[in-house]
């Protein structure tokens, strides 16, 4: 899958040596704190190098994989999404980005991402009040759980060909989601996105949950992409704008 391409001028910079070559951000392999249900996620960690922090701290950016990067392989969480578009997107640059693995064969457990989020939002160096959240297919309805379950904590929310009650694509995955538990999140923008033509969730997944939500009174808005299918994490966090509003949002 092609990598979006960096501007020209910052191209030409780096080619004459003008561009600093040290990396905008640090990166660090992490471990929960504490096993939840029996699952202690590992994740991938990125924090500005800058010493000098914002007060009260750097925005956090918690991004959800897709169910192709589960495993025991921790490179994997980059295949797709912000952890890729790291130091070519330069909202990334000034954020903490957390990025869990899902361990093989499961699925994104809600109480375990719960104590992450709790965690993470803990350290020292995350502003409290903006605290995002994205994912993409597993992750998307792993990002739609955490809404339900943590109403009040996320500033923003941007779920991706994802969904609410798993038994409705797959019988045999009931994760108990509750719309009425989403309906609590009513006050945290969301921006979704889906290919119209998706062979794997269909896009009525996201329509019934926006629709509920916009019912409600919530700013939530649902982009569907014509002709498109199961990727539509590709376009969609390749639009700067995106990040943009993103980083925008406050609690």
């Amino acid at each position: 899958m092609p990598r979006p391409q960096r501007a020209p001028s910052i191209l030409f910079a780096a080619l004459l040596g003008c561009a600093s070559t040290a990396p905008a951000t640090d990166s660090f392999e992490r471990v929960m704190d504490r096993e939840v249900d029996g699952v202690r996620y590992r994740y991938q960690l990125e924090v500005p190098s800058s010493a000098e922090r914002p007060d009260p701290g750097w925005p956090l950016l918690i991004f959800l994989h897709g169910s192709g990067e589960r495993g025991s392989d921790l490179a994997l969480v980059a295949t797709h999404g912000p952890p890729k578009l790291v130091g070519e997107v330069p909202e990334l640059e000034s954020c903490v980005l957390a990025a869990p693995q899902c361990p093989e064969d499961q699925w994104w457990r809600v109480s375990t991402l719960s104590a992450l989020v709790e965690e993470l939002a803990a350290r020292p160096d995350v502003d409290p009040d903006r605290i995002y959240l994205t994912g993409l297919s597993m992750g998307g309805y792993g990002t739609w759980d955490l809404l339900a379950a943590l109403p009040d904590r996320f500033a923003a929310a941007i779920p991706i060909c994802g969904g609410g009650e798993t038994a409705r694509v797959w019988p045999e995955q009931a994760n108990g989601f509750e719309l009425d538990e989403l309906l609590k999140a009513k006050h945290v923008p969301l921006r979704v996105f889906h290919g119209s033509d998706d062979p794997v969730i269909p896009v009525e997944e996201s329509r019934l949950l926006v629709e509920a939500l916009q019912a409600a009174g919530a700013d939530v808005e649902l982009t569907v992409y014509p002709g498109v299918g199961h990727d539509s994490w590709t376009r969609t966090y390749a639009d700067p704008e995106l990040f943009t509003w993103l980083f925008a949002q406050s609690r």
